[in-house]
């Protein structure tokens, strides 16, 4: 059912009214805008309304990268003593730990790299069923002033969730925003990955 909107002054849009608890003006706002207020930030809502998940970086990974190297090459050093000194223990166990350590920043790279992928291809998806949401202050609740493509209001964590999985962004889901339960009823329209109707 879409919200309703009280009249405004000539020429001035509509504002927007909160299903849930029927107020408007400031406490009503775009997520967007109160993802961008600072305060959001410090109280955590910014993180409970996030558009995507928070993926390392590229900057990041170089840095993986570095560390794994650097500690691969004491493994390497260790090796190289062990030959040196006639030590098999230590050019085995340094080879060894050389080795895994490689294989260790090789794995990490290519995890840190699909998520990034992921959340790049998701991301389309997820714009489409955040950006047109607004939360409520007053009753800290989100909702889409025309009922769709969610027709009720819904928690933040409600929220992230529908937005997350219409997105596809299913493997960044936590355990915690897993077992948060969407309240009965349908998306309206087809919303979900890949263009069909999706629940959450």
């Amino acid at each position: 059912m879409p919200t309703e909107k009280t009249e405004g002054p000539a020429g001035a849009p509509a504002a927007v009214v909160c299903p849930r608890c029927g107020a408007s003006g400031p406490p009503v706002r775009t997520v967007a805008e109160a993802c961008a207020d600072p305060g959001s930030a410090r109280s955590g809502l910014s993180d409970r309304l996030a558009k995507t998940p928070d993926v390392p970086s590229g900057s990041d990974s170089v840095m993986h990268v570095l560390e794994g190297m650097v500690l691969a090459g004491i493994g390497a050093g260790l090796a190289h003593s062990g030959v040196q000194h006639d030590k098999p223990p230590y050019t085995i166990g340094g080879t060894l730990l050389a080795v895994l350590l490689l294989v260790g920043t090789l794995v990490v790279i290519r995890g840190e790299f699909r998520e990034r992928a992921a959340v790049a291809a998701g991301e389309p998806r997820a714009e489409r069923v955040w950006r047109p949401a607004h939360h409520c202050a007053s009753c800290a609740c989100v909702f889409y002033p025309a009922g769709t493509p969610w027709p009720g209001p819904l928690t933040p964590d409600q929220f992230r969730k529908y937005v997350w999985t219409e997105a596809g962004f299913d493997q960044q889901i936590d355990e915690r925003l897993r077992d948060v339960e969407l309240p009965p009823g349908t998306p309206a329209g087809p919303s979900g990955p890949g263009g069909a109707t999706g629940h959450a």
